[in-house]
C-alpha cells in the first residue's frame, strides 16, 4: 500500500521539481514560469524503502469566483480529500510571503496532517526563510533543495509515523496498475478532452473551462471498466508546429506525444463543427505510426446543425487522407451532455481485441499463395520475384514477416496489396498492420 502524498504551497516554491525528484523522473513539466501546473497530478514515486502516491497539485491562489484560478484551487482541495499526508513547500529564499501566511492558517484547519517543507535551502541564502517558516505555526521545518536532492532523508523520517498509521483501505483501486490499459485522450485544443474523462468518471476530476490551453501535464487517472482497469490519460492540446511559441506549451506538446507512445488506445477528439483538419490528420497519422490503436470521437455532437453533411466529410477524409487504416472506429458523442457516452468502451474493447489477434501460419501461407496466384509479385532485374513464406511475428500491432528471393526490393505497392489482403481476409478493420520483408527461403523448410 502506498502512502499519498499532496504536495502543496503558492506557485514557483518548487513543487513540481519535488514532484519528479520523488517520482525517480522527469514527469511534471518545470519552468521559472509561475502557474505551470495547474491540474493535479498523480504519479508513482518512493523515498527509501516507502512507496508512495504523489499528487502535484497547482499553486494556491486566492480566488473565491468561478475564475481559471478558483477552478484550480478545487482541483488542489480535491488533492487533500485524498491524500494521506500534506507537504506543504515555501521558498526559502524568497522568505515568508503574506500568500505563505494565508494558506497556512487555511491548511491548519484542514482535516489532514501537514508536514512543513522548506525547499531550496541550498547555501547560505535558504537560512533568513528557514526561520521564518517557524511562525507559519506548522512545526519544525524540513530543509530540502529539490532540484539538487539534498534532505530527503530528514522527509523520510518526518513520513515514517504516517506510514505506521497507514491501514489497508479496501475502497483504493488495486495497486498493481503496471497491468492497466492505457487510453491516451489527444486533440487540438478545446475540442473537449478533459470534459470527456470527467463525464467517464461522472466527476470534475480534470481542470475545464472555456480558456484555451488550461491542460498542460498528460494527466493519468486509473478508473475500474467491469472486470479491467484502464488509466485515462489527459494531454495537452496539440498545435501546429508554426504556432507554439514558448517553452512551455512545447514541453506540453512533447508530453503529449509521450502519451501516445505509451497507451494501447488513442481516442483522437474533435469538434463536430470543425471535423478532421490538417492538425488533426498529423496526430492521426503519427498514431498509426507508432503502431496504437486509433479512435475517433466526433464531440460537440448535440449543437452539429448539418449531422449528415458532417459524416460525409469526415468519410470523404478518413478515406482520402488516412486510407492506410480502414475501419478506424468513430464515436459521436457529447462529453458535455453524456449523449452515446456509453458506446465509447465497448467499442475500444472489440478494436483491442482486433490489435491482439494472432493467425495461425497454416491459414497464413494458405491465403498468401491464393494472393501469389491471382496477381504474381512484380519483375525484378529481369527476374520475378518469388514470395516464399509469411508468419505472424507478433501482435500489438499485428507484425507479419514475408520470406522472399529479393528480400526488401519488395515494392512499396506488393507491401499494400498483402496489407490490405490481410486486414480484409482476416477481418482486420481499423488496426495499423506491419510487414517486414526479409531474403531467404521458408525458415522452416526442414
Amino acid at each position: 500500500m502506498s502512502l499519498t502524498l499532496a504536495i502543496l504551497g503558492r506557485p514557483n516554491v518548487g513543487k513540481s521539481t519535488l514532484f519528479n525528484r520523488l517520482a525517480g523522473k522527469r514527469l511534471a513539466i518545470v519552468d521559472d514560469m509561475p502557474g505551470v501546473t495547474r491540474d493535479r497530478r498523480s504519479g508513482e514515486g518512493r523515498i527509501g524503502d516507502i512507496d508512495l502516491e504523489i499528487i502535484d497539485t497547482a499553486g494556491f491562489e486566492d480566488a473565491q469566483d468561478g475564475s481559471l484560478e478558483a477552478r484550480m484551487q478545487y482541483q488542489t482541495n480535491q488533492a487533500i480529500k485524498i491524500a494521506d499526508v500534506a507537504l506543504f513547500l515555501i521558498d526559502s529564499r524568497m522568505g515568508i510571503l503574506p500568500l505563505d501566511s494565508f494558506f497556512a492558517n487555511w491548511i491548519r484547519i484542514q482535516n489532514i496532517p501537514v508536514i512543513l517543507v522548506a525547499n531550496k535551502c541550498e547555501g547560505k541564502a535558504g537560512e533568513v526563510g528557514l526561520y521564518e517558516s517557524y511562525k507559519l505555526g506548522l512545526g519544525d521545518p524540513i530543509a530540502i533543495s529539490a532540484e539538487h536532492g539534498e534532505g530527503l532523508a530528514s522527509l523520510y523520517q518526518a513520513l515514517l509515523p504516517f506510514v505506521e498509521q497507514l491501514k489497508s483501505d479496501n475502497t483504493h483501486i488495486s495497486d498493481n496498475t503496471s497491468a492497466a490499459i492505457q487510453m491516451a485522450i489527444v486533440g487540438r485544443p478545446n475540442v473537449g478532452k478533459s470534459t470527456l474523462i470527467n463525464t467517464i468518471l461522472g466527476e470534475d476530476r480534470l481542470l475545464t473551462g472555456p480558456e484555451s490551453g488550461i491542460t498542460r501535464d498528460s494527466i493519468g487517472v486509473y478508473w475500474q471498466y467491469k472486470e479491467e482497469l484502464i488509466k485515462l490519460i489527459d494531454t495537452a492540446g496539440l498545435r501546429r508546429r508554426s504556432k507554439i511559441q514558448n517553452k512551455v506549451e512545447n514541453s506540453s506538446a512533447k508530453d503529449s506525444f509521450r502519451a501516445i507512445q505509451y497507451a494501447q488506445i488513442v481516442v483522437l477528439v474533435l469538434d463536430g463543427n470543425v471535423t478532421l483538419d490538417k492538425q488533426d490528420l498529423t496526430i492521426a497519422r503519427q498514431v498509426i505510426e507508432e503502431g496504437r490503436i486509433l479512435m475517433i470521437v466526433v464531440n460537440k455532437w448535440d449543437i452539429v446543425n448539418n449531422r449528415a453533411q458532417a459524416l460525409k466529410n469526415l468519410e470523404d477524409r478518413l478515406q482520402k487522407s488516412l486510407p492506410q487504416v480502414k475501419g478506424i472506429p468513430i464515436i459521436h458523442l457529447s462529453a458535455f451532455t453524456g449523449q452515446n457516452i456509453d458506446k465509447l468502451m465497448p467499442s475500444a474493447f472489440k478494436i483491442l481485441n482486433v490489435w491482439s489477434k494472432r493467425i495461425s501460419t497454416g491459414k497464413l501461407n494458405q491465403w498468401l499463395s491464393t494472393m501469389v496466384e491471382r496477381h504474381p509479385p512484380p519483375i525484378k532485374s529481369g527476374r520475378r520475384i518469388r514470395i516464399r513464406y509469411i508468419t505472424q511475428a507478433k501482435t500489438r500491432p499485428p507484425t507479419f514477416i514475408i520470406f522472399s528471393s529479393k528480400g526488401d526490393e519488395l515494392p512499396e505497392a506488393y507491401s499494400r496489396f498483402l496489407v490490405n489482403g490481410i486486414r480484409t481476409d482476416f477481418n482486420l478493420p481499423g488496426v495499423p498492420i506491419r510487414i517486414i520483408t526479409r531474403k531467404g527461403n521458408n525458415p522452416y523448410v526442414d
